[in-house]
């Protein structure tokens, strides 16, 4: 392990000084998940990493998935996880399941976390104060109770910020009839982001980022202009699962988010190394 001398830590803090000072006052949406949710050297290495950016002024919403737990809580149900096209269908029991895995447990033991670390947490979902309102996703293909947003209000969270807390946001969503809806992640984190006229939004994932080679994690891509995506997309650099979340990037910048990025979660401290460090890590689109 490298030794921090007293020269090293200063040359750290000097660097990361000018982040700190753009970053002042601005709103960063975390979108949590993948690795970094399940390993717990990674999760309170994330949890340290929101907690130290708030203390220092930077006003941060964390943002969670929750996938695994929502499969662990059905297989012990005995109940199998179904997907289509990417998305779980969520039938009448599974959406049960996913408010009680997602707006309960994940929630408040990442509000619990960030409280061992000595912030201030304060746990959300969609339905309070009708932070996220949804309705049934219109598709050629029937998903279930996966809903699609129709209107974000910022109040509640805007509230948490002016008061000193971190909001830590489960994203599901009610609809007009009162039916409950899961809502994706990356989506929910995109739209928040955007209404909320955030500075950065931030995606954990399980890679590198945007790899020119998918087979190669030494063919990183460092910055995307959104109007390259389309043709990328035709060269077959985008492709797969990474075009949802892409397109949830795209969407955010294209809707007034300074910028957006895809970090690999994997890396303990990833989100101090992108937002205050020169290099940054993952893939920037602008």
């Amino acid at each position: 392990m490298l030794e921090l001398t007293n020269e090293l830590r200063s040359q750290i803090l000097s660097e990361a000084l000018p982040y700190i000072q753009k970053y002042y006052k601005k709103i960063i949406v975390v979108k949590y998940g993948g690795n970094a949710m399940t390993d717990e050297k990674l999760k309170n290495a994330v949890m340290s990493d929101i907690v130290l950016l708030s203390l220092v002024g930077i006003r941060v919403v964390l943002i969670h998935g929750g996938g695994p737990e929502i499969t662990d809580m059905l297989d012990k149900m005995g109940k199998e996880s179904r997907f289509v096209n990417g998305l779980r269908y969520t039938d009448e029991e599974t959406a049960d399941v996913v408010r009680m895995v997602l707006a309960g447990k994940v929630n408040k033991e990442l509000v619990a976390h960030l409280t061992r670390h000595n912030g201030r947490a304060l746990g959300l979902c969609g339905i309070d104060g009708e932070l996220i309102r949804a309705k049934k996703m219109e598709s050629n293909v029937d998903y279930g109770f996966v809903g699609e947003i129709e209107t974000i209000n910022p109040e509640p969270i805007i509230n948490c910020l002016d008061n000193g807390y971190i909001p830590v946001i489960a994203t599901v969503a009610c609809g007009e009839d009162g039916v409950v809806y899961n809502i994706n992640a990356d989506t929910a984190a995109a739209q928040i982001a955007a209404k909320l006229g955030a500075q950065k939004l931030i995606l954990m994932t399980d890679i590198k980022g945007l790899l020119r080679d998918k087979d190669d994690p030494d063919t990183l891509i460092d910055y995307v202009q959104v109007s390259e995506v389309p043709f990328m997309k035709r060269q077959g650099i985008i492709s797969g699962g990474m075009i949802p979340k892409i397109d949830c990037c795209v969407e955010a910048v294209r809707r007034g988010v300074k910028g957006t990025c895809i970090i690999d979660g994997r890396v303990p401290h990833s989100i101090l190394i992108e937002l205050l460090s020169d290099k940054g890590i993952g893939t920037e689109f602008i």
